[in-house]
C-alpha cells in the first residue's frame, strides 16, 4: 500500500502586518515622519557645529565649581527643602493613594467604584509635574507647599496603578478562604488581600520616594520650592561656576538615595 508523505509547510516568521503592501507602507510613513520632524525643527549641520563651540564655552565657564561659604549654605538650605518635600510628598501621596488602588482593582471592587478608580488615575498620570508645580504656584504661592503639592499628585498616578495591578494579580485562594469563614468586605480584604501585596506595597513607596527626591530638585524652577530655584538662579545670573556645584550635590544625592532603595528594597522583596 502507498504511503503519502506529509505536506510539509514553509515556516514563516509571524508578522503584524497582513500583507507586505501594508507593511511597506506603514514603513514609507514612518520614514516620511522622520524626515518632516528633523526638517520642522530645523535640524542642520551648522547649528551643531555652533552648539557644541557654545556647549565647550559653557563647560569652560563652570570649571572649578563654587563653594564659598555663602554659597555652601544656599546649597545645604536648598537640598534639605528639596530631600523634606520628596518626604512629605511621598506619605501624603501614598496615603491618598491606598483606597484609589483598592478602588481601582478590578477583582475586588465594584464595577462603577473601578471605574473612578482608573479614572483617577489616569487623571493623575495625565499631567507632568512640572504642569502641576505651575498651577500649584498659582494657588498657594511660591514655597515649598506647591511642590510637595505637585509631587503628592503625581505619586497618587504612579503608586495606585501599581498597587492595583498587583492587587489583581493576587492569589484568590487566600481571599476565598477567608471569605468562607463568614468574614466581611473589609475583613476579607485586611487578612485576604493586604498580606499578599504589603511587600510590594513598600517597595513601591520607597521607589516612589526615590522618584521624588529626583523631581523635587526639578519643580523649584517654576516657583515650587527646593533647590531647583536656586539652580535657576544661578544660570539666569551666569554664575556657571555655583550652577556646576549644584548639579554635582543634585547628582550626588540622588545616587546616594537610589543606593538606599535598593538596598531596603532588596532586604523587604
Amino acid at each position: 500500500m502507498a504511503t503519502t508523505e506529509p505536506e510539509r509547510r514553509e515556516w514563516r516568521r509571524p508578522t503584524a502586518f497582513y500583507n507586505h503592501y501594508v507593511k511597506w507602507a506603514v514603513y514609507l510613513a514612518i520614514v516620511g515622519f522622520l524626515l518632516w520632524s528633523a526638517w520642522s525643527m530645523r535640524i542642520s549641520f551648522d547649528r551643531m557645529v555652533e552648539g557644541w563651540d557654545a556647549a565647550a564655552g559653557l563647560v569652560t565657564s563652570m570649571v572649578p565649581p563654587e563653594v564659598t561659604p555663602f554659597k555652601r549654605d544656599l546649597l545645604v538650605e536648598g537640598m534639605v527643602e528639596s530631600m523634606a518635600m520628596a518626604v512629605v510628598a511621598t506619605i501624603v501621596g501614598v496615603f491618598i493613594s491606598i483606597p484609589v488602588a483598592f478602588m481601582a482593582a478590578e477583582n475586588i471592587a465594584p464595577r462603577p467604584v473601578y471605574w473612578l478608580g482608573r479614572g483617577l488615575i489616569t487623571v493623575s498620570r495625565a499631567f507632568h509635574e512640572l504642569i502641576v508645580a505651575i498651577v500649584a504656584v498659582k494657588a498657594v504661592g511660591i514655597g515649598a507647599l506647591a511642590g510637595v503639592i505637585a509631587l503628592s499628585y503625581k505619586t497618587v498616578g504612579f503608586w495606585s496603578k501599581l498597587l492595583a495591578e498587583e492587587i489583581e494579580d493576587i492569589d484568590t485562594g487566600q481571599k476565598e478562604a477567608i471569605e468562607a469563614t463568614g468574614a466581611n468586605r473589609t475583613q476579607t480584604l485586611l487578612f485576604g488581600v493586604v498580606p499578599q501585596v504589603l511587600p510590594r506595597a513598600i517597595g513601591l513607596t520607597i521607589y516612589r520616594w526615590d522618584i521624588n527626591i529626583r523631581h523635587s530638585t526639578i519643580v523649584g524652577i517654576v516657583g515650587a520650592g527646593g533647590i531647583g530655584s536656586t539652580l535657576l538662579n544661578a544660570f539666569d545670573k551666569y554664575d556657571y561656576d555655583f550652577f556646576l556645584t549644584i548639579v554635582l550635590a543634585i547628582v550626588a544625592v540622588v545616587v546616594l538615595g537610589e543606593l538606599v532603595s535598593t538596598y531596603i528594597r532588596s532586604r523587604i522583596q
